[in-house]
C-alpha cells in the first residue's frame, strides 16, 4: 500500500466561550482558556516528533493559538487556509445554545442537516465541499509528506464524512473533542481514515518516497492493524466553539 499524502486534521484547544454556553462561530477575539492551553503543550509534546512539513490553521484566533506552539517547536511558518474556517452560523451566532435548542430549526439540523441552512449563514453541504477541497488541494501540493491542519470541529466531521463514504444526515455521528487529532491519508489514489479523536500520542508516521523503495512509498507508520483504539467522547451537535 503506497501513502502518499498525509493530513493531520486538529480540532483547536478549549476556548473561552465552552462554559458560556453560546456558539462562537467567526465570532473574532475568542481564545484558548487556561485548559485550552494545556491541550496545546500536549499537542506539542507528541507531534513535535512526527515528520510534519507545513502546517495550515483556519484564521480564527482559538486555531491560530493552538497551531502557532508546534509552529515554533518545528520550526515552521503557519499558512491561513479560509477552506478550513469555522461553520458561517448566521444569525445563531453568539446564540445560546441551551435557547437554540428550543428552536424548531435545531430539530432540523439534528435530523436532517445535509439540506439545513443556517440563518443567513452557510449549507452544511457547502461547508463540506470548500472543507474537501481544501483537502485534495492539500494532497496536491504536498506529496510524500505528512501536513497539519487546526481548524473546527464540524469541519472535522463534516470532511471524515465525506471520506468515509458517511451520509451527511449521519456527520453528527463522529465524535471530535476539542485538541483531538485525526489522520486522514491518501494511498494508492484513493483516502482512507487510519484514526480519529486521538487524544494521546499518534503512532510515529512515516512516509517514503517513491525512489526509496521499490519505487513506492511504503507506509511505516499507521496501517490498520497498528492503530490504537480511538478515544470516544460527548460532543455537541452544533459545535462551533
Amino acid at each position: 500500500m503506497s501513502v502518499t499524502t498525509i493530513v493531520l486534521l486538529i480540532r483547536h484547544g478549549e476556548n473561552e466561550y465552552v462554559n458560556t454556553h453560546r456558539l462562537a462561530g467567526r465570532t473574532p477575539g475568542v481564545h484558548l482558556n487556561d485548559k485550552g492551553r494545556e491541550q496545546t503543550e500536549a499537542l506539542v509534546s507528541y507531534l513535535r516528533g512526527q515528520p510534519i512539513a507545513a502546517i495550515y490553521s483556519s484564521p480564527l484566533e482559538r486555531c491560530m493559538e493552538t497551531a502557532q506552539p508546534l509552529a515554533e517547536a518545528l520550526g515552521l511558518a503557519v499558512t491561513v487556509d479560509e477552506a478550513f474556517l469555522e461553520v458561517d452560523y448566521g444569525e445563531w451566532q453568539g446564540a445560546d445554545l441551551r435557547e437554540l435548542g428550543k428552536a424548531p430549526e435545531w430539530q432540523q439540523v439534528q435530523h436532517y442537516p445535509s439540506f439545513f441552512q443556517f440563518p443567513n449563514g452557510e449549507t452544511l453541504r457547502n461547508v463540506q465541499f470548500r472543507a474537501v477541497s481544501g483537502c485534495e488541494r492539500l494532497r496536491a501540493a504536498h506529496p510524500y509528506q505528512v501536513v497539519a491542519v487546526f481548524t473546527h470541529g464540524d469541519i472535522i466531521r463534516t470532511t471524515l464524512a465525506h471520506y468515509l463514504g458517511v451520509p451527511m444526515d449521519l456527520f453528527q455521528r463522529i465524535a471530535i473533542q476539542t485538541a483531538s487529532v485525526s489522520i486522514l491519508a491518501f494511498t494508492d489514489g484513493r483516502p482512507m481514515v487510519f484514526g480519529m479523536n486521538y487524544l494521546a500520542a499518534l503512532p510515529k508516521l512515516e512516509i517514503k518516497g517513491p525512489d526509496e523503495e521499490t519505487g513506492a512509498a511504503e507506509p511505516a507508520g499507521p496501517s490498520q492493524d497498528d492503530v490504537p483504539a480511538v478515544t470516544i467522547g460527548g460532543s455537541a451537535s452544533v459545535d462551533g466553539r
